[in-house]
């Protein structure tokens, strides 16, 4: 079982010393992030539903903090983030799914499928197990 969150992030370098400058004076970069999902039902499994809504960043503030977290860097350089998708494999969605069935009432939501828009939106990809 394996899955992982897709983020684009896009930071700004700035230098760690008082002597060195940058050419031009502010660079930016795009950069992609990966950060593995936690099994369903685990401590850490609801970060979907505690981050995202309809497949963006629900609090863009919260998500710049993330992203400078995981990346090592002043919250400040973070410029935004972005949401791309949940790459998943079929184990890893079936046992999602049967986690969110098990308390729709925890999302306030009817169905699966319903829990899986409003959280997701259309962006989640199964991808091959291997």
């Amino acid at each position: 079982m394996d899955a992982r969150y897709v983020f684009r992030a896009r930071i700004r370098l700035e230098p760690a010393e008082e002597d060195v400058s940058l050419e031009p004076s502010s660079a930016e970069t795009t950069v992609t992030l990966f950060r593995g999902a936690p099994e369903p039902g685990t401590e850490g499994w609801l970060f979907f539903r505690d981050t995202l809504w309809r497949g963006e960043v629900s609090d863009e503030d919260y998500g710049r903090r993330l992203a400078a977290e995981w990346l090592g860097v002043p919250e400040r350089t973070v410029e935004d983030i972005d949401f791309r998708e949940l790459q998943a494999d079929e184990a890893y969605l079936d046992a999602l799914k049967s986690e969110i069935a098990a308390d729709l009432e925890a999302f306030n939501a009817d169905d699966v499928s319903e829990v899986l828009s409003k959280y997701l939106g259309s962006s989640v990809r199964v991808t091959d197990a291997s």
